[in-house]
């Protein structure tokens, strides 16, 4: 089976309120999908907020990363997590199954030894580094192979983009373009995790919106043969009252074939991964 990953980062469950922006009227879809998914604990038994470095590498490796740090880790992975994801990961594992994977992320960049230079890498950049053939760049995302991590370009105007800007839906199109030619594809959405640090109520109903909109044209587009999953790695966006993380579970949303048997028992960021594989076959 064919499978759509789409990570969103920092959207978790908090109840409706002035401080939560995540609802019905701002992101009609993605409350909808959100309504019955279960709900995932990103804490994983370890005290203090869960970041972004630690969850994203339990995803992708299936290993409790914040136990192997002793810690919730943010921003970018240092020499441990590193070893982790690259010892084996998500891509990896698919690659060694023989299929055919993407990371359907455009960088800002023309090669893989660009993003191996580079002083700071996500998680996603070190797990695609490991199966370069993984990876889109600036040619990709021109040709409509490969989609923007803001979905619009408009993130990379500041960098020296000078080219088309895209509406979300068209991200939506596009990604699911790139989903038809691959056995698993990996999308990942940065922007409700940055809008959610800025505490500012209008930028993050914009960007719910926009995010909004393009999984409308995702979750509607998705063929028959295909499963989408959607996840995050902690919580934000959905408690504009800290500016900080939140310790809220975060949802594993499942549509298409086989999605109530991947959903079963899953209770936590760990569970994913392991899905993932046994639904790829």
């Amino acid at each position: 089976m064919r499978v759509l990953f789409v990570f969103i980062d920092g959207v978790g469950y908090a109840p409706a309120g002035l401080a939560n922006p995540v609802c019905p009227e701002v992101c009609p879809t993605l409350c909808r999908l959100m309504a019955d998914a279960p709900r995932l604990d990103a804490c994983l038994g370890v005290p203090g907020l869960p970041q972004s470095a630690t969850g994203q590498a339990t995803l992708y490796t299936g290993v409790n990363a914040a136990q192997v740090m002793g810690r919730h880790k943010e921003g970018f992975p240092g020499p441990t997590l590193c070893r982790l994801i690259q010892q084996d990961n998500l891509f990896l594992e698919a690659r060694r199954r023989g299929l055919r994977v993407c990371f359907a992320d455009a960088y800002f960049a023309d090669a893989p030894e660009e993003l191996a230079a580079r002083r700071f890498k996500s998680v996603t950049t070190i797990m695609s580094l490991t199966a370069p053939e993984t990876l889109r760049f600036q040619k990709d995302m021109l040709a409509g192979r490969a989609v923007v991590h803001d979905l619009t370009r408009q993130a990379l105007v500041a960098k020296g983009y000078t080219g088309p800007l895209i509406s979300p839906e068209t991200a939506g199109e596009q990604l699911l373009g790139v989903a038809a030619e691959n056995d698993l594809t990996l999308f990942e959405y940065f922007q409700t995790d940055i809008v959610g640090h800025s505490q500012d109520r209008a930028r993050a109903e914009a960007t719910l919106r926009a995010l909004d909109a393009f999984l409308r044209v995702v979750a509607e587009g998705v063929p028959e043969d295909m499963l989408l999953v959607v996840t995050s790695d902690h919580g934000n966006i959905e408690d504009l009252g800290t500016r900080g993380h939140t310790y809220n579970p975060v949802p594993l949303i499942v549509r298409g074939p086989g999605a109530e048997t991947f959903r079963d028992g899953a209770a936590s960021l760990l569970d994913v991964l392991p899905r993932v594989l046994r639904a790829l076959g």
